[in-house]
């Protein structure tokens, strides 16, 4: 029997799987990087071993450390959680040499799928070799690892080396494998998957299918079980295509076979020999704890001859601290509070007050629902999202909320291009117009506190100023002897945390918060207090390119200095932040006449990096 497990991950899934061990009676042990020392899943674990340095690099993917860390702290099994080493098969042998268990699949089995290129060979499919115009459009993915990152879509042919040196380096980063190959590019397909289970007694279950379709740069966002609007027949030709690809390579544990199904057909895309970050929504609907089964599978249990029979539907939705209107940039900063509705499963690695830094990826949480139908499940999703309070860095929230609610996703028409064709529309700035007027008067309220007095004659109005979905907005009210006034809206209640106002016979209420001196969420619509006299200093040059997001400076372009001619949308440098490489481009075409960044350097959000001057 397993007594004390070590996550050999962080954030979300470190938490998540701790969660089941303290069900079940195990002890936990955490590793964390000097970033996470406060994370949220070092504080919950029993114990906790520092992995020294910040970088995935230097710890999460040191197999050796923590192999050292499961040793020292009295851990007689090891869980490699998604992501970083879960895929490694020298990792796995690591920790059986040890004299560990692994809750994973054999070594031979994370040989033979881990690489997409091994497992395309394995299934008779060959990648592409020499690309050709013909070919496109074609994908550059990296054979190792996986949440999209180290893969570009190329569709002309002149940008294919591009695309592979960035995929190169990304993956690198990421996976410490910088491995990539080709395939051609399937339009118009929905991601289809199924999840498999297999024992070390001969039986392996499938858990029915999950759709993926809608993803962003090749990750997924919204996630769902059972795929919706599959034909029987085409749903059994998955499933046992996953129960052979499990079999071929004698597959043990919890697995994933992925697929793109279009026009009818199945694609294999790859299979994932771990956990994926999407499975609460088959164990919603199959009603298992799948990270339980994995640890029984991993003691020697057998599972029983068939699964459980499914129950209605399963939706989740991947919040993430991104900025969706501006290239998808991930965003950082002091997570002030996090809360759904009742009802609603939320897996996280953050609680209120945590900082969500810069070195790993930007999801804040996964929120699930079930319900006995597709339509009851999407609706009730959406409803806890757009009233669930999340203060702090910009998130995908809104785009969450619309994306549930769009016609193509109620009506189950979706495909993995979903986001390229409505993602404008879907976030077109819809804010409530009374937010500003809400925030103003819960202002006054605190600062009246504090030595505001009420006046016996006319006061002139009062005067703020905030920015809300990207334009500024003035509000004006009035202090009299019977309360706060505005005009054409009665003020029916406001202190420094609750407004409630009333407009046209409507009466509405909005909880305020703020934080600092100049962000203020209300409701679930955030703005920033603008300074009623703006800072002259604060102005930079025409043609200035300022980080979007903190992060790294990892590369300049070959031959770049001050006072090269640059070419409109060419690219000037790449930035990595939360594991992503982020490519800065010239506005305008002109001469750089300052370039700031340099290799290796630590950017915060607005950090000068270039100038580009036009003619």
């Amino acid at each position: 029997m397993i007594s004390t497990v070590l996550v050999a991950n962080r954030g979300e899934i470190a938490c998540r799987v701790f969660r089941t061990c303290r069900e079940s009676g195990i002890r936990t042990v955490a590793v964390h990087s000097d970033a996470d020392e406060n994370a949220l899943h070092a504080r919950v674990a029993d114990a906790v071993v520092r992995l020294p340095g910040a970088a995935s690099a230097d710890t999460y993917l040191r197999g050796d450390l923590i192999v050292k860390a499961a040793v020292a702290a009295g851990a007689d099994a090891v869980h490699p959680g998604y992501g970083f080493l879960s895929e490694n098969a020298d990792f796995a042998r690591a920790v059986t040499d040890a004299g560990l268990v692994w809750i994973g699949p054999p070594p031979e089995a994370i040989e033979a799928m881990a690489s997409k290129t091994r497992a395309k060979e394995l299934l008779g499919i060959a990648p592409l070799t020499d690309v050709t115009e013909t070919d496109l459009p074609v994908l550059v993915k990296a054979a190792a690892g996986g949440g999209g990152r180290g893969m570009r879509v190329v569709r002309r042919l002149a940008d294919l080396d591009a695309a592979l040196t960035a995929a190169r380096a990304e993956a690198a980063s990421a996976f410490g494998d910088g491995e990539v190959f080709v395939e051609p590019y399937v339009e118009g397909g929905r991601h289809v998957e199924v999840q498999v289970l297999a024992d070390t007694h001969g039986t392996v279950w499938t858990l029915g299918t999950r759709d993926c379709s809608l993803q962003r740069r090749h990750q997924k966002v919204i996630e769902e079980a059972p795929a919706p609007g599959l034909s029987a027949p085409l749903t059994r030709e998955l499933c046992e295509q996953a129960v052979r690809a499990a079999r071929a390579v004698g597959y043990v544990g919890a697995g994933t076979v992925e697929f793109l199904v279009a026009d009818g057909r199945a694609h294999f895309l790859e299979m994932n020999t771990r956990l994926q970050v999407e499975h609460p929504v088959t164990e919603a609907v199959f009603g298992v704890d799948l990270v339980a089964l994995q640890i029984r599978i991993a003691e020697g249990h057998a599972l029983d001859t068939d699964p459980p029979p499914a129950r209605g539907h399963a939706v989740e939705a991947r919040l993430y601290a991104e900025d969706p209107v501006n290239g998808w940039t991930p965003q950082a900063g002091r997570l002030h509070r996090l809360a759904v509705p009742d009802g609603i499963r939320l897996d996280t690695g953050y609680t209120d007050g945590d900082d969500i830094g810069v070195h790993y990826d930007p999801m804040i949480a996964k929120a699930v629902a079930h319900a006995p139908t597709r339509a009851e499940a999407v609706r009730r999703l959406a409803g806890a999202l757009e009233r669930a309070a999340v203060h702090g860095p910009v998130t995908n929230r809104d785009l969450l909320v619309r994306s549930l609610r769009h016609e193509e996703f109620t009506s189950a028409r979706m495909d993995t291009g979903f986001y390229d064709r409505h993602l404008a529309d879907l976030t077109s700035p819809a804010p409530d117009p009374l937010a500003p007027l809400a925030a103003a008067l819960a202002d006054a309220h605190g600062r009246s506190r504090f030595g505001g007095g009420w006046r016996n004659v006319p006061s002139q109005p009062q005067v703020k100023r905030y920015a809300m979905a990207g334009e500024e907005h003035e509000v004006r009210y009035r202090h009299t002897r019977t309360g706060l006034t505005a005009d054409g809206v009665r003020v029916v209640h406001a202190d420094a945390r609750l407004v409630v106002l009333e407009s046209d016979g409507v009466r509405r209420r909005y909880d305020v918060a703020r934080y600092g001196d100049d962000r203020i969420h209300v409701n679930t619509t955030t703005l920033t207090a603008l300074p009623r006299f703006p800072d002259p200093t604060a102005q930079h040059a025409p043609g200035s390119l300022l980080a979007p997001m903190p992060g790294t400076v990892v590369r300049v372009a070959e031959g770049l200095t001050e006072g090269t001619t640059v070419q409109a949308g060419q690219p000037l440098l790449w930035l990595e932040a939360m594991k992503m490489e982020h490519r800065i481009t010239a506005p305008a075409t002109g001469t750089l006449t300052e370039l700031k960044a340099v290799p290796g350097q630590q950017v915060t959000v607005g950090s000068l990096l270039a100038v580009v001057q036009a003619p």
